[in-house]
């Protein structure tokens, strides 16, 4: 490693932004608001990070996240149980911000993650608007579970904001279909993904929104960093069952809807799935085995270009 290559972990809260620079060993503590963000960035130009490690913490590392990619420093968003996994590899128990900023250096020097570009505008508020429509649905379920057992005037009130979610999700739904439409480039995605029966408005503003990496990767990488890759659990003469684990688990729950429609409508997928049933194999298997099939027809058909043809032949 060149002794001027410098890695960054921020760890963000919601009040503070807690800075660890190496191989210098250096700590700060920046405020969580714009003008904090401000003094980050002026701080970071002088050092000239070669990476800069931050968690998914909810959102709330857009924005720091953002500006860094505005100033062209190179910036790995990681999932918070791989910073986890690696602070207890190393024997880092203890937690505190301070901690985790250093964790999250230590990481971005050991292990190295990809520096990607941050989402533009446009795929920020989408993925905002595909984040609020789960939100709506989730709530929507809950409120119709608990209607059938209300009574009186709290039933009513149920009812009415039963209403009034039903109103919001389909405005929600409205505007992803304008988001969508509005750039030249995702409306001709769209298009050729939901040209592939049992893809429809959902799964693909949610591919356009949160896999950049479809129709740039292999099959087998779209399907790992998805999490519809089976992993082994081998050890010794031991063989394990093969699971799915982590990935993007919102996309995986879209895309395990959209097989439920692809089972029945979608001849190339109703078929695999069959077969694979047929072999003995339990639902859930031969699903998931379904999504990872139907991720990479859609890879494929976005790095060729071309659309869905099917031939019985």
């Amino acid at each position: 490693m060149a002794k001027s290559e410098r890695f960054i972990g921020i760890d963000v809260s919601k009040a503070t932004l807690d800075v660890h620079v190496l191989p210098e060993g250096q700590d700060f503590v920046f405020a969580n608001d714009i003008d904090g963000i401000k003094a980050i960035c002026r701080k970071l130009c002088k050092l000239r990070p070669h990476l800069i490690v931050l968690e998914a913490t909810g959102g709330l590392q857009i924005p720091v996240a953002s500006a860094l990619g505005i100033e062209k420093h190179p910036v790995a968003v990681i999932n918070p149980r791989q910073a986890r996994d690696f602070a207890r590899a190393t024997g880092r128990l203890a937690k505190t911000d301070k901690i985790d900023a250093q964790v999250l250096a230590l990481f971005g020097q050991q292990i190295r993650p990809e520096a990607k570009p941050l989402k533009d505008e446009q795929a920020q508020e989408l993925s905002a608007l595909m984040s609020r429509r789960k939100q709506l649905v989730g709530m929507l379920v809950m409120e119709k579970n608990r209607v059938s057992l209300a009574i009186g005037s709290i039933r009513d009130d149920i009812v009415k904001n039963i209403e009034w979610l039903e109103e919001r999700l389909d405005d929600i739904n409205t505007r992803l279909g304008q988001a969508v439409r509005m750039s030249p480039v995702w409306r001709e995605q769209d298009d050729l993904l939901r040209s592939v029966p049992g893809v429809g408005e959902v799964l693909s503003a949610t591919l356009l929104a949160d896999l950049p990496e479809l129709g740039k990767l292999g099959r087998r990488e779209i399907a790992s960093l998805v999490g519809v890759a089976p992993i082994n659990c081998d050890s010794g003469k031991h063989r394990g069952k093969r699971r799915v684990w982590g990935g993007r688990g919102n996309i995986r729950s879209v895309l395990y809807m959209a097989i439920m429609t692809a089972i029945r409508f979608n001849p190339v997928i109703s078929k695999f799935y069959k077969r694979l049933i047929d072999a003995g194999k339990p639902h859930k298997v031969a699903a998931t085995a379904s999504m990872r099939k139907l991720l990479t027809i859609l890879n494929t058909m976005v790095r060729t270009g071309q659309p869905w043809a099917y031939s019985p032949n």
